[in-house]
């Protein structure tokens, strides 16, 4: 019995079910690869995010079984493993040559710390035998992400480079016009029906929607906007054999380079929310047709934009926009922000305080305001001005003007201020770098026809064969 049979559970693993469970696995059979091993990794992946195994515990359960099946294991966590291994057998044979016996070569690598403030080998904790790690499992993996590499690293470094790109997204200002999907499939060309991002409306008692004839408010949903979350800790990156699926240093982007990958798929069903998607014909746009400063990011690795046949493909945070190939005025941005009318999305750098969306969520009712407000509401631009620091605000009630407590009371009644924010699958640890601002799904959320259909867009859905009336642990996919 191999390591990674040890403690095989036939117990569901995915938050999105175990019908998309059954999907995946027949999606991974119709492959060339073997569907067991994917499940499994996927499965051991999840846990490695959530503390419940370590990366070396998890290198050693695969990495006979990954060799065997690709030629290599190159996941993100093998080099520095084997380094790691590599430095403590040079350690030991020195001590060797100095004459020491197994006792006292033990004895001074203890006294000496064994690495764990000289070598760093004080964190992994793993069995020899790949069983699971001891409770020290988070602290070892934090140790190993934090030394950033080009396959992974911690959201504030990636190897020199303390931006972490990310969004804020406002659920209560969203009204479901379904522009950022469009936005985003101009820009990458990618084929209709394999959606980079999903705006999906749903009821789960909180909010009643109103009948599809009888739309007063578009406002009157509940809506969850659905792109890559950008994992900081991306379970789909540590099942990958090739380094295809990578988290760049450069802004902590986690993306796939196109001429690597082989199509094994095991990234979509480590991925807890879903947002992976498999070429599966000659995409719609030749290569012929795109801007290969659209395709290849500062590394020059084809990262961005529709994949060729037979590779896997998601929402990428423009790579083109933030590494300035497209115009220094554009990073920072992204198509989907652009394109929302009512500023719902706001994306950034995470790590910086002054960014969009950190300055949304620090504010939002006037963040709100900002983008919402029509000019000719002069008592709203009085009280923006007011907490911009534009306008001096007055010094007591009833004064000439408004006080600064009566500015924001004024914006908070009219555009309501940030009941709750969250992340999705928090308890994956996963660090993903989406913060949303809004009602969270309770876990009776099912999803309903929306105020503007896919259709009258000229936008496909067609996986709601998994996506329709999931409910995850509180949250909808």
């Amino acid at each position: 019995m191999s390591p990674r049979d040890e403690d095989a559970s036939d117990d569901g693993f995915h938050p999105l079910g175990e019908a998309a469970e059954e999907e995946f696995e027949k999606m991974l059979e119709d492959t060339e690869y073997d569907a067991e091993l994917g499940m499994e990794m996927a499965r051991d992946a999840m846990r490695v995010t959530k503390g419940e195994l370590s990366d070396e515990a998890f290198y050693d359960r695969y990495h006979e079984d990954v060799m065997e099946e690709f030629g290599e294991d190159s996941r993100p966590m093998a080099e520095e493993i084997e380094a790691k291994r590599e430095e403590e057998g040079r350690f030991e044979r020195t001590l060797s040559r100095f004459g020491l016996g197994d006792e006292s070569r033990r004895d001074m690598m203890k006294k000496m710390g064994a690495g764990a403030g000289i070598f760093g080998f004080g964190a992994w904790s793993a069995t020899s035998d790949g069983a699971d790690a001891e409770p020290n499992v988070a602290a070892q993996n934090e140790s190993q992400n934090e030394s950033g590499n080009e396959s992974g690293g911690e959201g504030e470094g990636h190897g020199g480079d303390e931006t972490q790109w990310g969004m804020a997204i406002d659920l209560d200002s969203c009204d479901g016009c379904l522009s950022c999907v469009v936005a985003c499939n101009a820009e990458h060309n990618w084929d209709e029906g394999a959606n980079w991002m999903y705006v999906l409306a749903y009821e789960d008692g909180t909010v009643e929607s109103p009948e599809p004839d009888d739309f007063e408010s578009t406002r009157d949903f509940n809506y969850i906007v659905r792109p890559c979350q950008h994992c900081t800790d991306a379970p789909c990156e540590k099942v990958c054999p090739t380094t295809a699926r990578h988290t760049r240093d450069q802004g902590g982007l986690v993306l796939t380079d196109y001429d690597v990958c082989i199509g094994c798929r095991y990234c979509q069903v480590a991925c807890p929310y879903g947002v992976n998607y498999f070429q599966w014909n000659e995409p719609n746009v030749d290569a012929e047709e795109l801007d290969e400063e659209m395709m290849y990011d500062q590394r020059d690795r084809w990262v961005s934009g529709r994949g060729p046949r037979g590779v896997m493909q998601k929402c990428v945070f423009d790579p083109a926009r933030q590494d300035g190939q497209m115009g220094e005025d554009l990073v920072g941005t992204t198509a989907c922000e652009q394109a929302c009318p009512p500023g719902a999305i706001q994306f950034g750098d995470m790590n910086d305080p002054e960014s969009d969306p950190q300055q949304y969520v620090e504010n939002v009712p006037l963040a709100r305001a900002r983008n919402q407000a029509t000019d000719d509401d002069e008592e709203i631009q009085e009280a923006i001005a007011i907490l911009e620091g534009e306008q001096e605000p007055a010094d007591e009630e009833g004064g000439d003007g408004m006080t600064e407590e009566e500015a924001s009371q004024l914006l908070a009644g009219e555009f309501g201020d940030a009941d709750s924010t969250y992340r999705l699958l928090e308890e994956y640890d996963t660090h993903p770098n989406v913060l949303y601002i809004g009602n969270e799904p309770g876990s009776e959320a099912e999803q309903v026809p929306g105020p503007v259909s896919y259709e009258e867009v000229g936008m496909v859905d067609n996986r709601k064969n998994v996506l329709d009336d999931e409910t995850v642990d509180g949250g909808l996919y």
